[in-house]
């Protein structure tokens, strides 16, 4: 049985672990697997006991497997041994086990039920703790608030009451002031002042005041004492103060001698305030006449007094504003009280307690020294249900439970667990040897598949290396230009796995890009011309001739989009083009009103097309539109005329060139749903793709991650019927070595067409120029003719014709285009240009030049009849490509060696064939016909070769002494591979080393060598990473993949030969 790579995979391969391999089988297979394990043996360890899931998916009974089971274990054990009473003491002793483990559980939860009850009262009284100190620190806080606002107002009193003569205060103002003030003392209701008044002085004073001095309990006038404190400024909400004798109670006379001898405010015990009725208490301080030192007596200071400043607090209303600023006001009850008098406390605030809950108890300092208050709060509800400790310690005590439970079952089934562990390790054993098959299975693919490539490749090469005509060396050209392509794809996936694993390397040599794009042109040049479909490349003359890159890799982007283009596209046109980033950068922000004078010309012959596009359809986007592409032009308008905008300049000094590609087509387009998963592997647009288009939906994946492993980034427009544009960015080096280019430069074109003039006739302006582009490759001078009128002017001499169309010289051919005005009118222009020649005066035209036809497909009548008008035999088919048009010119101008047409002198490497020459090199391969080609590879650079078939042989030929200089052995060969046959080659090299150094041989017996070693290269087509490591662990000292490449060959090859000394 196999999967979808198609190697064999293990019969006894269970389904569960073959899913989880990603691997399928069917369920019969399993079952009847499964069915086999179960019948096999009797005893525990015979295979007797499976695991649940696999007699489950056979629909067997976990009972009846284990009474099964139970039967013939006890059968064999009584035929075995005696009957025991071991089994029943086992089950007592589990059972006295588990009934201790639920005793200790129950244990365990009351201590943790109790624990975290604990830490829940300790928590509620930590948060009563904590409320009731926040909101008695914020009653302290605006008491010291208040109390300070009144110290201050009795040094205002005794400021200017006092010491200003006259005095600066009289009821009237200071009323008035308190009552502008009072804000600062929002719970007081009132502050009066009391002018101190000695017994001798009291008769002036009330004649002074025009009142009599009262009593403040009998509101009548004050009975004789020692000295009074009558009331004479006062605030208006406490009026009913005037007059009356502060001294006149007991208390209030205590606390006066008190403030006055400290010095400091002084507080009353709680007592109803006359309005409100409100538990208060009055705050007094002393006012004296003059200032005095901190340390003065109480004698000074009873002498320096001159009144009392006080103030009544209404104590009730300044605890109910603080509570309710607090949130959680109802949670706690609070008390304040005055203690004193610790054995008869004095409630200042709150209700009447009766319960027995002791409160929490919170000291309050309001600054005098000599009454203390305290704050005690209570919770207003009880506690509630600890349920998360009644919970907590009841899960915990099931959970015990539990796992008792499952412990003590689990001891019955961890004989099976063993059993099915064993098995699965051997299903694990089987399941990697099933993933070390997928990989020997690629390896092989790619190996059977790349070997007879490797000789249809070589022998193309030998092939062209023959004389061949012109078409015959395009042909061979393009053959073998496919069969790379073709290995290319065959790379694909592998290349996914490369990436998804990160181990894909890029490469960095010099490579032609110009060159590359025109072998993809030839790639899809007979599709192209089949569909009648314009395949075109244009290459900005900014971008440099050699870049440093990956070319295998750059190559295999541009062929991704420009296959899936010719796959999705039946009429127009597919375009690529190449400029620099800067430029393109440039153009866009530019402002194109700029331009409009200068493109007024153009406009009015382009727009005789439906769309200023390479065919005249619309694309989906407009990068490429005759607008914006002629701007972006090398020797376009920013040359002709400098003036109307600054010409695009480049950083000269930068080392890495930035390029933008644009891949634009005219096809169906992309689906706006499906354009969100053009990027996702094997996604296409929908299902039909794949049927009608063909393609697994992976190059555009693999293109991306290309594109940004070149530090570049792929993006696309797409309009559905209309056709897409895929543009991406490649950051590549610029080459400077000149031996690296001239190692790695291109065939060369040929230079015989130098210095010839042609005109191009073409009436679509970015068609005429990708032509213009391909013969300025070749050195010829282009001229583009965009109408008839100009075409005549330009081989007639240019009397006729504008500035633009004005040319010197003879012209040596004219190239039309085939659809030069629309279907076949470029057919018409010879019998066009004789009908105007006849009309003209004699003598005024030049000889007539070869007229050549330009088309994307052509049938046999219209040849006939092109032949017929006056074009040349010859008739350039597209795509468009520098090789293809020399060896269409040599024809049709008939120049140049027939031999040579169309193929440049191609200088072998000085560098590889100076390594090479005169080298001695073994070829080991089983096929016949890759030696011939690795051998024809190798005698190209005068190299002397001979072959070996087989492992055996070639250890034979390098025992020493011989007379070889290095060894491309192939990998996988019969009998014998690569990697054994060099290991074996390695241990008799090390052997007769070791007889050299240690004096048991001499070094003349083996060719008077120090020491042997002779370099062998792996050659194979396997091109997967594990067999370059398995090449480098057994001794080999290079890697090279078929089919040879002359830059992979010399990479390899300078490591250890050289043109002086034999390596060994």
């Amino acid at each position: 049985m196999s999967n979808s790579l198609g190697f064999r995979i293990p019969s006894k391969l269970p389904a569960r672990f073959s899913q989880g391999c990603g691997l399928r089988l069917p369920s019969d297979m399993t079952c009847s697997l499964e069915a086999k394990m179960l019948t096999q043996g009797n005893g525990f360890h015979g295979g007797g006991l499976v695991s649940s899931h696999i007699y489950q998916s056979c629909g067997l009974s976990r009972l009846a497997l284990a009474v099964k089971w139970w039967g013939q274990s006890t059968a064999s054990n009584t035929k075995k041994q005696k009957p025991s009473k071991w089994p029943k003491l086992e089950t007592k002793w589990h059972t006295k086990l588990f009934v201790l483990w639920v005793l200790v559980a129950a244990i365990v939860s009351m201590w943790i039920f109790y624990s975290m009850n604990y830490d829940i009262i300790e928590r509620r009284k930590e948060t009563l703790a904590s409320m009731c100190d926040e909101r008695a620190r914020m009653l302290q806080d605006q008491f010291s608030v208040s109390m300070n606002h009144v110290h201050a107002l009795a040094i205002l009193v005794s400021t200017f009451h006092h010491r200003k003569h006259p005095s600066a205060i009289d009821q009237k103002s200071f009323a008035e002031y308190t009552a502008r003030t009072a804000f600062e003392r929002p719970l007081m209701s009132g502050v009066a002042y009391a002018h101190r008044v000695h017994h001798s002085e009291r008769e002036q004073f009330e004649k002074q005041q025009g009142w009599t001095i009262k009593s403040m309990m009998s509101r009548e006038p004050s009975p004789i004492q020692e000295e009074y404190a009558p009331a004479i400024f006062f605030q208006e909400t406490i009026s009913y103060v005037g007059s009356l004798d502060m001294l006149s109670g007991e208390e209030d006379h205590e606390n006066i001698v008190r403030a006055r001898a400290t010095g400091k405010g002084v507080l009353t015990s709680p007592f109803r305030l006359l309005e409100s009725n409100h538990l208060g208490v009055v705050l007094t301080f002393p006012v004296y006449y003059t200032d005095l030192p901190p340390e003065a007596t109480p004698e000074e200071r009873n002498r320096a007094t001159a009144g009392y400043l006080g103030g009544a607090f209404d104590v009730e209303s300044l605890v109910e504003n603080l509570l309710r600023q607090l949130a959680g006001n109802q949670a706690i009850i609070v008390n304040v009280y005055d203690i004193t008098n610790s054995s008869t406390p004095l409630i200042m605030y709150g209700p009447q307690v009766t319960d027995n809950v002791v409160p929490h108890v919170s000291h309050l300092d309001f600054g005098d020294p000599f009454r203390r208050h305290v704050m005690h709060c209570r919770f207003n509800e009880k506690p509630a249900i600890p349920w998360s400790a009644i919970t907590t310690s009841l899960g915990i005590f099931v959970i015990a439970v539990l796992v008792g439970h499952i412990i003590y079952a689990a001891v019955n089934r961890i004989a099976k667990v063993e059993e099915d562990f064993r098995k699965m390790e051997e299903l694990k054993k089987q399941a990697e040897a099933a993933d070390i098959a997928k990989s020997q299975f690629l390896a092989t693919v790619s190996h059977e598949i790349r070997t007879p490539m490797n000789g249809v490749l070589g022998m193309l090469q030998m092939l062209m290396d023959t004389d061949l005509d012109a078409t015959q060396q395009d042909y061979a050209r393009t053959a073998q230009a496919s069969g790379k392509a073709l290995i290319a794809l065959i790379n694909e996936v592998l290349d996914q796995a490369k990436i998804e694993s990160g181990k894909l390397e890029l490469e960095e040599v010099p490579f032609d890009l110009r060159s590359i794009l025109d072998d993809v042109l030839s790639l899809f040049s007979g599709k192209s011309r089949d569909k009648g479909i314009e395949l075109a490349v244009f290459v900005s003359d900014q971008v440099p001739d050699m870049v440093v890159g990956d070319p295998g890799r750059f190559r295999q982007i541009i062929t991704n989009l420009v296959g899936n283009s010719v796959k999705f596209t039946e009429r127009g046109h597919i375009c690529v083009c190449v400029h620099l980033a800067e430029n393109v950068k440039a153009v866009r922000e530019a402002n194109v009103e700029a331009f409009s004078k200068q493109l007024t010309e153009d406009r009015k012959w382009s727009s005789k097309c439906s769309c200023n596009t390479l065919s005249g359809f619309e694309a989906a986007d407009r990068t490429n539109s005759w607008e914006t592409f002629r701007l972006l032009l090398s020797d376009g308008i920013m040359n002709q005329q400098p003036g109307t905008i600054n010409k695009l300049s480049f950083p000269e000094t930068s080392d890495t060139v930035n390029l933008v590609v644009s891949v634009e087509d005219t096809g169906v387009g992309i689906p706006m749903h499906a354009q969100r998963r053009v990027f996702m592997r094997f996604m296409q647009a929908d299902s039909s793709t794949s049927r009608t288009y063909g393609g697994t939906g992976i190059g555009l994946s693999i293109s991306k991650c290309l594109v940004e492993l070149m530090s570049g980034e792929m993006s696309f427009e797409s309009k559905p019927g209309v056709g897409s544009t895929f543009t991406f960015t490649v950051v590549l080096k610029k080459s400077h070595t000149s031996q690296d280019i001239e190692r790695h430069k291109p065939e060369p074109l040929p230079t015989i067409f130098k210095g010839m003039r042609a005109v191009v006739v073409d009436g679509r302006p970015v068609r005429a120029e990708v032509t213009k582009y391909h013969l300025r490759r070749l050195g010829v001078q282009v001229v583009i003719a965009n109408d008839q009128k100009s075409a005549l002017a330009l081989i007639s001499g240019g009397e006729n014709g504008d500035i633009r169309c004005k040319a010197t010289g003879n012209t040596d051919m004219v190239l039309v285009d085939k659809e030069a005005w629309g279907p076949g009118t470029g057919l018409t222009f010879p019998q066009l240009l004789r009908e105007s020649r006849l009309s003209s005066k004699a003598g005024s035209w030049p000889m007539l030049p070869r007229m050549i036809l330009l088309a994307t497909s052509i049938n046999s009548g219209d040849s006939e009849k092109a032949k017929a008008i006056g074009f040349v035999e010859t008739v350039i088919m597209k795509p468009l490509r520098a090789s293809l048009i020399a060896a269409c010119l040599q024809q049709a101008l008939g120049i140049g060696d027939k031999r040579q047409q169309g193929k440049g002198v191609m200088d072998e490497s000085p560098s590889l064939h100076s390594l090479l020459l005169g080298k001695n090199i073994l070829v080991v391969d089983d096929n016949k016909v890759n030696r011939r080609v690795a051998a024809a590879a190798l005698k190209k650079y005068g190299a002397k070769v001979e072959n070996a078939d087989s492992g055996k042989d070639a250890i034979a030929m390098l025992q020493p002494p011989h007379k070889f200089d290095a060894c491309f052995m192939d990998v996988q060969m019969p009998e014998m591979d690569g990697f054994e046959a060099t290991r074996q080659v390695r241990n008799i090299e090390q052997q007769i080393n070791e007889q050299i150094e240690s004096g048991v041989a001499s070094r003349e017996a083996y060719g008077d060598v120090d020491r042997w070693h002779v370099p062998i290269l792996a050659m194979t087509a396997d091109v997967i990473q594990a067999t370059n490591e398995e090449c480098s662990r057994c001794g080999m000292d290079g890697y090279v993949s078929k089919p040879l490449e002359e830059e992979q060959l010399y990479r390899e090859v300078v490591r250890f030969l050289d043109t002086k000394t034999k390596p060994t």
